[in-house]
């Protein structure tokens, strides 16, 4: 089962209530305007246009707060059928090599997530094929926009910032994709907290050991009547 986490420092605590209202509140809102559209569909024959829209981009925003979060709760799966094998001593110098190849994937994807999402804010990306090197002009694509979702008027202020002064009709896309940069570095973020408690002696794993063992016991009592 996955373990319980309590932030230590303030940028962990305030990093933990962003994910967790933030979790809440996508699946609040996916709920919401499904049922919506569902009741207006089979209620009325219409429909709100840009709800299949809203719920693609809020389930890809919550498929990536739930990456980060599953690494705060060692939530994430694996196999340890092999390193279970070997003496304490041993698994503990194999969770430090996992844990570092994990910090090279969250930075490599981090990046990769900045250099997509930049041209789309009008801002620059990276340089350098691994790791970046500096910044490189990119080719603005700020007046990029989504298909349905309408732009509001209280988002008309980014226009001069974004858009040269042209107005939006649609909501720009570097709105939405702007989670793609934020959740890998929530992901980055959490690895190295994870890696941190493997060095401090606090965690021997980044995933759940015997979480299979765990839930047939738990079947095993329920069973019982214990």
């Amino acid at each position: 089962m996955a373990h319980s986490y309590e932030a230590e420092t303030i940028l962990g605590r305030i990093v933990n209530e962003i994910e967790e209202t933030a979790i809440a509140l996508i699946l609040g809102l996916m709920t919401l305007l499904t049922f919506i559209n569902v009741v207006l569909r089979y209620g009325f024959n219409t429909g709100i246009i840009w709800g299949l829209e809203a719920v693609t981009f809020l389930f890809a925003w919550l498929v990536l707060f739930g990456v980060s979060y599953c690494v705060k709760v060692t939530a994430h799966l694996g196999v340890d059928a092999v390193i279970n094998l070997f003496s304490p001593p041993i698994r503990r110098i194999l969770a430090l090599i996992a844990a570092a190849v994990c910090l090279a994937y969250a930075f490599l994807v981090f990046k990769g997530a900045w250099d997509y999402w930049a041209p789309f804010a009008g801002f620059d990306a990276t340089s350098g094929r691994w790791f970046p090197t500096g910044f490189e002009n990119t080719r603005d694509q700020a007046w990029y926009e989504v298909v349905d979702m309408p732009m509001p008027d209280w988002l008309r202020w980014i226009e001069p910032i974004f858009n040269q002064g042209e107005a939006y009709e649609k909501i720009p896309r570097f709105i939405p994709y702007a989670m793609l940069p934020f959740g890998m570095g929530l992901l980055l973020f959490r690895f190295i907290q994870a890696t941190v408690r493997l060095v401090r002696g606090d965690a021997t794993s980044l995933i759940v050991s015997h979480e299979a063992e765990d839930e047939v016991e738990a079947v095993k009592h329920m069973n019982s009547g214990n």
